[in-house]
């Protein structure tokens, strides 16, 4: 057993029964003694918690209590000091004999040399600068399943600690704080801390990262498209000049949901002109996720071994599957190599008719896919695309809603989802990827939606806002 020992710094009874029970672990080989000295100012609140804990009735400092660490469950209270020495005396014949004015004097060097190792603990914490990670629209259950990822080391490196910041409406309030102290008692060791705010004013203070997660649920029975689309550009009319004043410069903003990603990303590029455009992205890892997985299925493979499956336009509304580039790692066929060998995927389904009639014309069912997939899918999405951020994808094609700048005749100024590779924490166009005519032509019909869908934002702002949008 291990007895254990708290009070108060400050304590002249501590302090006696702590100087007892350090001789009594140096004279005897089996006594340990573990000992938690507490702030004077925290000391009440302490002892009342340990005591709710573990259903004690003791109101003094010190409490000694006998740790049963082979049996399990709660220790054995032994009292306070006077209880201590009447143990001393009976089990070992020790008692101390130390006058009170001695135990003032070690109970002030107690006070002073606590004092000392908080400072110190305080100054070692304010040297560590934890990335600063929020999360908006935090009541979602994408959230709930991205704050593991986030937080075991594999995105950001097992050297960087981060804090997590959720942001939501006051509504959702003890929901976020069910989900902060479930992920405190994780206890993830690269997770400095996690909290949990309602007000707007606060948001996105020092953000190196904001993972915009609000979503518009669309039903054009209900309301027309116009309508959807006003709310959506007021959601990031409400974030982009908080994003301005409080993230930091260099903030990396991903914008990811069910519905208008594209549409979003472009609205906080317009309403926060000064955040960098090329720190805006949509994400559309998802639909990759989905296509790869249907194309593993038909050749029967595992789904890691398909790359470089292009996704273009609009990532939650029209957008098209491109296979031309995609490759086959690890596939069983007849020729085989090490690992970094691949095959073309074209050439691997001999079934082309597969492809055209239910592969490329599938939209509408690897849209139902992704649609359903309401959480762990679109979080290990966004973990991904932060990973190749951070980390680079040199050999990878990743599919990403960026600001065009014309690449691939797409027009300027709209989101629009293209080929990208990460490297050094920057992502570069695969401008050098040809694309044959068949192609041109749906990124024009792609691009036309995406003009469409910003003209009519633009004439929203202008309605409601005039005088801005001049």
């Amino acid at each position: 057993a291990v007895i254990m020992f708290t009070g108060k710094a400050n304590c002249p009874y501590y302090a006696k029964a702590e100087l007892l029970a350090d001789y009594l672990q140096t004279n005897l080989p089996n006594f340990r003694v573990h000992k938690i000295i507490q702030h004077p100012d925290k000391w009440e609140q302490w002892l009342h918690d340990i005591c709710e804990t573990n259903g004690w009735e003791h109101r003094q400092c010190p409490i000694i209590w006998r740790e049963l660490l082979d049996r399990g469950g709660k220790g054995q209270l032994l009292g306070g000091l006077n209880d201590f020495l009447q143990y001393a005396q009976q089990y070992y014949g020790i008692t101390s004999m130390m006058l009170y004015e001695e135990m003032l004097d070690i109970a002030e060097e107690n006070l002073q040399a606590h004092l000392e190792i908080v400072k110190e603990d305080e100054e070692t914490k304010s040297l560590i600068k934890p990335m600063q990670i929020w999360i908006t629209s935090a009541s979602v259950p994408v959230c709930y399943h991205l704050i593991p990822l986030l937080a075991n080391g594999e995105v950001f490196g097992m050297t960087t600690e981060i804090s997590i910041h959720l942001l939501d409406t006051d509504q959702f309030k003890e929901f976020l704080h069910s989900i902060v102290m479930e992920a405190e008692d994780m206890a993830f060791p690269l997770l400095h801390s996690i909290s949990e705010h309602t007000r707007l004013d606060q948001a996105f203070i020092d953000a190196d990262v904001i993972i915009v997660l609000d979503d518009v649920l669309v039903n054009l029975e209900v309301h027309s498209l116009e309508n959807y689309i006003r709310e959506v550009s007021e959601i990031c009319q409400v974030y982009a000049p908080l994003i301005e004043k409080n993230a930091k410069s260099e903030v990396k903003v991903i914008s990811s949901g069910k519905t208008f990603a594209n549409l979003k990303a472009t609205m906080l590029r317009i309403y926060g002109p000064s955040i960098r455009p090329e720190n805006i992205i949509a994400i559309a890892t998802s639909w990759e996720s989905a296509a790869k997985a249907m194309l593993a299925r038909k050749l029967n493979m595992n789904a890691a071994g398909v790359k470089d499956v292009i996704v273009w336009g609009n990532i939650t509304g029209s957008n098209y599957i491109d296979l031309s580039r995609a490759k086959l790692y690890g596939y069983d066929c007849a020729i085989r190599g090490p690992p970094n060998f691949h095959r073309p995927l074209l050439n691997m389904i001999y079934d082309s008719e597969w492809i055209h009639s239910e592969f490329l014309s599938a939209q509408s069912t690897l849209s139902s896919r992704v649609s359903r997939c309401t959480a762990m899918l679109p979080a290990h999405a966004i973990a991904t695309l932060l990973r190749y951020w951070y980390h680079g994808s040199p050999e990878e094609i990743i599919s990403v809603g960026i600001l065009s700048e014309g690449q691939f005749c797409i027009p300027e100024g709209i989101t629009c989802s293209m080929p990208v590779r990460f490297q050094n924490g920057n992502w570069e166009v695969v401008t050098e990827l040809e694309i044959d005519e068949k192609t041109q032509k749906v990124l024009r019909r792609l691009s036309h939606e995406l003009v469409q869908e910003k003209l009519v934002a633009l004439k929203e702002i202008n309605e409601i806002h005039p005088y801005e949008a001049e």
